[in-house]
């Protein structure tokens, strides 16, 4: 069954009679059944709303922006991707503390009113750190969800620019267009902008970068909530952590948070075992969120392409190794 704030969003558009948002959160369910490895159910739905046509899907399946994105002077590449987000709190698992932390973070956004009228504002920046692949960005996505706001994600390939200056003349911009609209913006791998200013390796242009990073965050008012992430969290400059109004861990799960996301990717999975076997658990000891997926995702292809109607641990070790993860 679809989540209840796609529900919501179903039932609003309906109401409503805004055929785009419709589509859109009809699209959200379908995507969330076929997650959910419901097929038929997902293809029936998708022939319902584009009335058999498979193929007649609009052009305005994403969302049109009524605004200019900024581009790199040197290449014209755009600073940032802007994109809506599908997926909703009960996709990601997180330690009690982080999932605390960013449920407090979404309370105060939605009664942002409550907090002015004393005052006070939501939390604006909040940085995220932990090893690869453990749901960095999977949250800026769950929290623009959440909040009904596109998710804005920084470019570095196109913000990072050879010329002299011209790296802090991007950031110049993104900072004045994030402050202009009301988006989830994520700087992911923001230790490339962010790096410690008295590393010796590092030249005088990436410096003045990081100045000027301290320099915007400082004198940033805008209506974007701006989320930063980093796998490489003591490599950052000691003045950024101040800038920051929160900073949530994204760990590597325990073997309760590994249960929990065995429990999340193999749903609509037949399956031969528990999900808190032992034997199983100890195979993904030290693995991350992303790795969990990719594995399970790969065991369920060969359970469905060998015809087998249950996936077997047998078929997640082998996975593992294919995607070479497996402890010998």
């Amino acid at each position: 069954m679809a989540n209840g704030k796609i529900l919501r969003q179903l039932v609003k558009a309906g109401a409503l009679g805004d055929t785009v948002a419709f589509r859109q959160a009809s699209e959200a369910i379908i995507e969330e059944e076929r997650q959910k490895q419901h097929h038929l159910l997902a293809n029936d739905l998708e022939r319902i709303l584009y009335g058999g046509d498979m193929h007649a899907q609009p052009s305005s399946k994403k969302p049109q922006f009524e605004f200019d994105i900024p581009v790199d002077k040197e290449r014209g590449l755009p600073l940032l991707d802007i994109r809506p987000p599908k997926r909703s709190l009960d996709e990601i698992i997180l330690p009690e503390s982080s999932s605390v932390m960013i449920e407090e973070m979404l309370e105060e956004h939605r009664r942002s009113d409550v907090l002015r009228s004393y005052g006070m504002k939501p939390s604006g920046k909040i940085i995220f750190f932990g090893p690869p692949g453990c749901g960095k960005t999977l949250a800026a996505e769950v929290i623009a969800f959440e909040l009904d706001r596109p998710l804005a994600i920084v470019r570095l390939d196109a913000l990072v620019s050879s010329f002299l200056g011209e790296t802090a003349a991007n950031l110049r911009k993104v900072f004045d267009f994030i402050a202009k609209h009301p988006l989830v913006v994520l700087f992911d791998e923001f230790d490339a902008i962010g790096k410690e200013r008295g590393d010796s390796g590092e030249h005088g242009e990436l410096r003045r970068v990081v100045n000027a990073v301290l320099q915007m965050m400082d004198a940033y008012d805008g209506s974007s909530l701006i989320l930063a992430a980093t796998n490489h969290e003591n490599i950052l400059d000691s003045a950024i952590w101040r800038r920051f109004d929160e900073a949530i861990e994204f760990p590597l799960p325990d073997q309760k948070q590994l249960t929990s996301l065995l429990q999340l990717k193999l749903r609509g999975i037949r399956r031969q075992f528990e999900l808190d076997d032992k034997e199983l658990l100890t195979e993904f000891e030290g693995k991350s969120g992303a790795d969990v997926e990719r594995v399970v995702r790969r065991a369920a292809k060969r359970m469905i392409l060998r015809g087998q109607e249950f996936l077997t641990i047998k078929e997640l070790r082998s996975a593992l190794v294919r995607e070479g993860l497996r402890r010998h």
